[in-house]
């Protein structure tokens, strides 16, 4: 498993697509979830990881902060199925910390993640202003 980060708008997905020779159908999007018709009791709490790259996994620890699950867990229990995926998240621990508590939760169960999935990863890769910078 590979894992990709960085900060919003930072060329994270074009890295991974021209890195990897990724197509669109590949891709699992985490956003798919935050369809605005949806009431939040409905929104999937889960991952396709038939898909090769799963991106926008910060939008997918919300919704599981909003059911009352750990995101990190639902990861460990399908440890197995996601082996060959590459995760991308968009870090949002930077700046100053959100008043707001849902917002303060959601970063640190994001950091939690985060900790967890770069601690699985084979190659964890930090993107800056479309550079890549491999820190493990």
């Amino acid at each position: 498993m590979r894992f990709v980060f960085g900060g919003a708008y930072q060329g994270k997905l074009d890295y991974v697509k021209e890195t990897f020779g990724i197509k669109e159908e590949e891709i699992y999007n985490c956003t798919i979830a935050e369809e605005p018709q949806r009431d939040e009791a409905s929104l999937p709490v889960e991952i396709d990881f038939g898909k090769k790259v799963i991106v926008h996994l910060e939008a997918f620890i919300i919704n599981c902060l909003r059911r009352g699950m750990e995101a990190k867990d639902y990861l460990e229990l399908h440890k197995e199925e996601w082996s060959e995926c590459i995760f991308i998240c968009t870090d949002i621990s930077s700046g100053i910390v959100p008043y707001e508590a849902e917002q303060r939760a959601w970063r640190e169960m994001t950091g939690r993640t985060m900790i967890y999935l770069g601690k699985e990863a084979e190659e964890v890769t930090r993107i800056f202003c479309g550079i890549p910078q491999r820190i493990k």
